[in-house]
């Protein structure tokens, strides 16, 4: 829905609007207030079901500064959305307009399909013109929201699942301390079950089943939940898949396991080479960098399909190379066409990619395969190979 120049101009001219923020300029603090608010757009507490918007270039009253609207500004502006502060990511747009005979940044915010938001681990909210942090009754009303809404996969319950087959132990002493702000939780009455909610790791605490964001991030048996949640390691010693196979698993576990568990294997592969003739002093480089393997690793996990299939993904190391076979396709806005292009990306599991963010296996969002293209150029690798078609992605790193 984009707001046409009427509307956005009738927000500019109501001071009071719950809907609307004001910045004159950008800077480092105003930035904060930014994030604060597009936050509060997202969770949408009024229920008005309609975009928040800021403006960057307009006074507290309204009227325009005459800000110069530069492309650097609107790129600024626009890598809110990807540097996972808010979660999960916000839809949102960022554009140039002409209002009131001037030019204005604009940010537009669309409600979330699964509140509550957060930024920087504090959920926040409209009251009136301001913002605020939600309170506990603010939160219980978003995650009953939710409930009501078409969600995402990730979202979605496991029927076979009940509240006993999370790791209670490792949602209080490794999750919830990463997500929330230690000043909100040490302010923090509420229930184990309203906690679970609140991340979206069961479905409501009425109805305590374990979604499959809970499942694959908590679960004590996360294969007997969702079959298809691991990765199967291959290494054989040749070109060809008939080859003999010196080293194979089945790696398993919690999300956080499989991809420490993956690490430790990938490193274990890696061979060194030392260069004492092109240099005064010994040169090391790596077959592969490990940390551009970590990258393409980590993308199969965060944008596979974990829906209608039980095949994993597949991480096969032969002599001259190694495969990364994602089973998902390209999703949403990236097409077959237009895959691995910069700034080009969509989230099949954006509560996953939330999880992993939360977790620290992921920085930044929507920079996985650039990070590992130059990563790769930097160690003296050929360019990773993509290969996407509907139903899965084959990457190809070669030595």
């Amino acid at each position: 829905m984009r707001l046409s120049d009427e509307d956005l101009e009738a927000l500019l001219a109501n001071p009071e609007s719950d809907r609307s923020e004001r910045k004159e300029a950008y800077s480092r603090d105003v930035r904060e207030k930014l994030c604060q608010a597009i936050c509060a757009f997202a969770n949408d507490l009024p229920g008005h079901r309609q975009p928040g918007v800021a403006f960057v270039g307009v006074r507290d009253d309204g009227t325009p500064v005459n800000l110069a609207i530069t492309g650097d500004l609107l790129e600024t502006l626009a890598g809110i959305r990807a540097d996972g502060n808010i979660q999960p990511i916000p839809s949102m747009t960022v554009e140039k307009r002409t209002l009131l005979g001037a030019e204005v940044a604009v940010v537009t915010v669309h409600p979330s399909d699964a509140p509550p938001v957060r930024y920087k681990g504090r959920t926040y909210i409209r009251v009136g013109p301001r913002g605020s942090i939600a309170g506990r009754q603010d939160e219980s009303i978003l995650n009953e929201r939710r409930r009501h809404r078409d969600l995402p996969f990730d979202l979605q319950p496991v029927p076979l699942a009940t509240l006993a087959d999370l790791s209670r132990v490792v949602f209080e002493s490794e999750y919830l301390t990463a997500a929330f702000a230690a000043d909100v939780l040490e302010a923090n009455d509420r229930t184990y079950e309203e906690r679970l909610t609140a991340c979206r790791m069961i479905e409501s605490v009425q109805n305590p089943v374990p979604t499959v964001m809970g499942s694959l991030v908590l679960a004590t048996r996360t294969r007997d939940l969702i079959p298809c949640a691991y990765v199967q390691f291959l290494r054989v010693d040749g070109p060809e898949w008939d080859a003999p196979i010196l080293d194979e698993a089945a790696i398993d576990g919690r999300m956080s396991e499989v991809i420490r568990r993956l690490d430790d294997k990938l490193r274990a592969h890696i061979s060194t080479s030392v260069d004492v003739h092109s240099a005064d002093t010994e040169k090391r480089r790596p077959d592969y960098p490990l940390a551009a393997l970590q990258q393409l690793a980590r993308n199969a996990i965060m944008h596979r399909s974990y829906e209608g299939t039980h095949a994993p993904i597949r991480v096969t190391w032969f002599s001259d190379r190694i495969e990364i076979l994602n089973p998902g396709g390209p999703y949403g806005v990236v097409t077959v066409a237009n895959f691995g292009q910069d700034g080009v990306t969509d989230y099949r599991n954006p509560h996953l990619a939330e999880a992993m963010k939360t977790q620290g296996y992921v920085q930044r969002f929507g920079v996985g395969i650039a990070t590992a293209r130059r990563l790769l150029a930097e160690n003296g690798n050929p360019p990773a190979q993509f290969d996407p078609q509907e139903t899965r992605v084959l990457v190809t790193v070669r030595k």
